[in-house]
This record gives C-alpha cells, sequence and structure tokens, in this order.
C-alpha cells in the first residue's frame, strides 16, 4: 500500500492538475482497484504514472520533498493529515465526483462522520441575515445537526457561533492551510470551533488564502453534508457556488426567503424558483432531510429550559430587567453576560424591549 508520504505527494499533484482546470480526478483511480483484482501502486513514481502524470513539472522527487514538509509542519502545529481511504475520511464526501486526496483536520476529525448541514450565504449580511444564520444553526444544533459552514465574514461565521451558542458541534472548511486563517479576525473563531468540532482543508499547511482556491472547497462543504441551506445570497454571490456543487452531488438545498425589495436575496430567490425547500426554521431542514424526529428544541412555556439556565431563572416572568440587575442576579460578570443575553435572544427566549433591559418571551 502506498506509504501516507506518498499520498500527500499524490495530493499535491491533484491540486496543481486542479488549479490548470484539469479533468475531475479520483483517488480511486490510483489508490483504489482500477479493476477487479488489481492492487494499489506501491510508489509514488507509479501512482503518478497511474494518474498520468508524466510531465517534468512532475517529478516524484520534488513531489515527495514537498510532502514531507508539509507532514512536518502538520506534525509540528498537531494538525491530522487523513488520506482519502481512512476509516476516519468521511464517507459522504468520498462519494463525489471529485474528493480531495487529502483532508488535513486541525480538531476531531471523528466528527466529521456526524450528520451534516451546510449554511452558507452573504459575506456583507444584513442583520436578518446575520440572526437567521446564528438561530438556525443553534436550533439544528439542539437537534443533534453538524453545522458546517466557511469561516468567512458575515452568514458562514454567524452559523459557526449560532452551533457553538447551543453547544453543538461545527466545522469549518478553508480555502488555505488550517494554520493560516483568514479572515485574521476570526483566528479566534477558528480555535473554539477546533476545540469541539474540526477546522479543515484540502490545502497543506501553510497554504496562503489566495482568490483561485475557495470556488473549489464549496465541493468541500457541500460533501460533507446532506444539505445545503443559503442565506441571502445575491444574484453572482459565491454560496450559489456552493448550492450548484450540492445539485452535482444529489444533496438537498435549501433558501431562507428575504427582502424582495433588497437585491441581497435575488440569488436565494432564484434556487426557490428553480425548485429549492423554503426554510423558515430547523423543522424546515430536519423535514426536508427526513429527519424530523431529531428535532428536540425546549418549547415555549415548557418551564425546563429556566430551571436550567441561570439568566432565565433569575428573570420572572413580565418583568423587565437591564444588564446591571441580570449580572447581580445571575453573579455573572457583564463580559461574560451579553454573549449569553444574545443567545437566548437569537433563540428566542428573550425579547429586547427599550432602555437596553430584557424580558422572558412568552
Amino acid at each position: 500500500m502506498p506509504s501516507l508520504a506518498d499520498t500527500v505527494a499524490l495530493s499535491f499533484w491533484s491540486l496543481a492538475a486542479r488549479r490548470r482546470n484539469g479533468p475531475p480526478f479520483h483517488p480511486l483511480s490510483v489508490l483504489g482497484a482500477t479493476r477487479a483484482g488489481d492492487d494499489p501502486p506501491d510508489s509514488l513514481p507509479a501512482m503518478l504514472a497511474c494518474a498520468g502524470a508524466g510531465a517534468p513539472e512532475w517529478s516524484a522527487r520534488d513531489l515527495g520533498e514537498q510532502a514531507r514538509a508539509a507532514l512536518e509542519r502538520a506534525a509540528a502545529a498537531g494538525i491530522d493529515p487523513v488520506p482519502w481511504g481512512d476509516i476516519r475520511y468521511p464517507s459522504l464526501l468520498a462519494a463525489i465526483p471529485d474528493p480531495p486526496v487529502m483532508l488535513w483536520v486541525r480538531g476531531d476529525a471523528s466528527c466529521l462522520a456526524r450528520p451534516a448541514v451546510a449554511i452558507v450565504g452573504s459575506r456583507a449580511a444584513s442583520e436578518y441575515g446575520l440572526e437567521a444564520a446564528s438561530r438556525l444553526a443553534g436550533e439544528l444544533s439542539a437537534a443533534g445537526m453538524l453545522i458546517v459552514s466557511g469561516l468567512a465574514r458575515g452568514v458562514d461565521s454567524a452559523a459557526h457561533r449560532g452551533a457553538l451558542g447551543a453547544d453543538g458541534v461545527t466545522v469549518a472548511v478553508l480555502g488555505s492551510g488550517v494554520d493560516v486563517i483568514y479572515p485574521a479576525e476570526h483566528a479566534g473563531l477558528a480555535t473554539a470551533i477546533a476545540g469541539c468540532g474540526a477546522v479543515v482543508s484540502e490545502y497543506p499547511p501553510g497554504t496562503p488564502p489566495l482568490k483561485q482556491y475557495f470556488p473549489s472547497r464549496n465541493r468541500i462543504i457541500s460533501g460533507l453534508c446532506l444539505g445545503v441551506v443559503v442565506i441571502e445570497a445575491a444574484e453572482r454571490s459565491g454560496s450559489l457556488i456552493t448550492a450548484d456543487c450540492a445539485l452535482q452531488q444529489g444533496r438537498e438545498v435549501m433558501a431562507v426567503p428575504g427582502n424582495i425589495l433588497s437585491g441581497r436575496f435575488r440569488g436565494s430567490h432564484a434556487l426557490l424558483r428553480d425548485g429549492a425547500a423554503v426554510v423558515d426554521g430547523a423543522s424546515d431542514v430536519l423535514a426536508e432531510l427526513g429527519r424530523s424526529s431529531l428535532l428536540t428544541l425546549p418549547r415555549e412555556g415548557s418551564g425546563s429550559e429556566p430551571s436550567r439556565d441561570p439568566v432565565l431563572a433569575a428573570m420572572s416572568a413580565g418583568e423587565a430587567y437591564d444588564l446591571d440587575a441580570l449580572a447581580r442576579g445571575t453573579g455573572l460578570a457583564p463580559p461574560a453576560l451579553l454573549p449569553r443575553l444574545l443567545e437566548l435572544e437569537l433563540r428566542g427566549r428573550l425579547r429586547r424591549v427599550g432602555g437596553g433591559r430584557f424580558m422572558r418571551a412568552r
């Protein structure tokens, strides 16, 4: 069987071929049996020959050196290399026409096997789009779904934060190495994601976030998931690339409707006209995926959540509380209290009233 270093070298070749707009490459053509009874090539030169890489630029020696350097950098940074064919490689992703030869994982690679939904959308999202992404991600996380997105500004980061705020698991798929976070201000978010889920890329450690790398990572976002939800996509939004990948991969495509007076949602509405399912909440997503039985969200007025949550337990029905009063009642400092208030508001458990005060939702 090929060594890990040789498989990494093959991944370098496949990425270079993709950059040159070569035909889709499936690792099965090299790493698996091409005909019944065949054994995979057991050396890098044989692998490259099988892949059709005979030109001088595909020097086995050069690729081998790059592979060894990538593995050394990954080991130093605690990054896990997961090759195609490894038991940890997600089966849904392995089934797409052009799966990555390698996944580089920062965090828990086992979470990639969980049932997942992608939430993608505008980088310059409105407050409505951000709230929709955060709330939907929180609800789906509470139902046990893995949330996948791309760590970009706007909808992507709101989806990741919504999942984390609900104590869920989320995965970020990057268009760079997993040790090169883009945008840089999301470095802390990436660390939080890796703490409970994973930051993933097909690009080796140290790869910069070049513009041409991002479209190809979209096939991985959709490939990891049962379905894709698009929130606030304009006519030429990159999110539509992810939706197109999902359709080609046989995944469900869904969209959140928005303001018809704004061009921000024209791409989303085009998806709806073409047959995408309308999403009004987590129940719509789970129903579309045939997983309605997973929906276990707390019901309004059930009384179950206030008994567990210190913020809700400190609030009487019908009373409005400012930040100082809630800090005294819960014993939480304002920096720790504010994110929790936002989370509860996004989940519909609190509502904001005048003077910066909060009330329990009815």
